[in-house]
């Protein structure tokens, strides 16, 4: 299947629905972090170009999460779902730790998703370091 643009209207509603921010990892856009937007259900599964499969997303967790829509919870084992934005709360699923700076999956989607896309990479704990010096991190959910 041919990929098709997203026109530049559904990019900024979809950008404007998630706060300027990765819908997985929670990153902002205003510190610079690329983004780009992703379907969640991918075009190569079935999924559509439409508001309800689409999210803002950063490049390194659309990078990790690629066409996957399942990743193995690693406390039980299983596979799962990934943590689908358009359908599920993003609090539900994840937490943050006291400190801010690691997201705690609370679910088998949450823990799945939290280490299939490495959310708590080193170079995202840096990041949010800076961004809770800067009063832009953690986000209010």
């Amino acid at each position: 299947m041919p990929r098709r643009k997203i026109p530049p209207r559904l990019r900024q509603q979809v950008a404007e629905r998630d706060g300027g921010r990765c819908a997985y990892c929670r990153s902002p856009q205003v510190v610079g972090v690329p983004m780009v937007i992703d379907h969640v259900i991918p075009q190569k599964a079935g999924g559509a170009t439409t508001i309800t499969n689409l999210v803002l997303s950063c490049y390194r967790c659309n990078e990790f999460k690629g066409g996957r829509l399942n990743a193995l919870d690693p406390q039980t084992g299983e596979v799962v779902s990934i943590f689908n934005p358009c359908l599920q709360e993003w609090n539900k699923h994840f937490a943050w730790s006291d400190s801010g700076l690691q997201i705690m999956g609370k679910t088998a989607i949450g823990r799945a998703t939290t280490e299939a896309l490495r959310l708590n990479n080193e170079w995202l704990v840096s990041a949010r370091r800076i961004w809770i010096r800067a009063g832009l991190h953690p986000p209010l959910e």
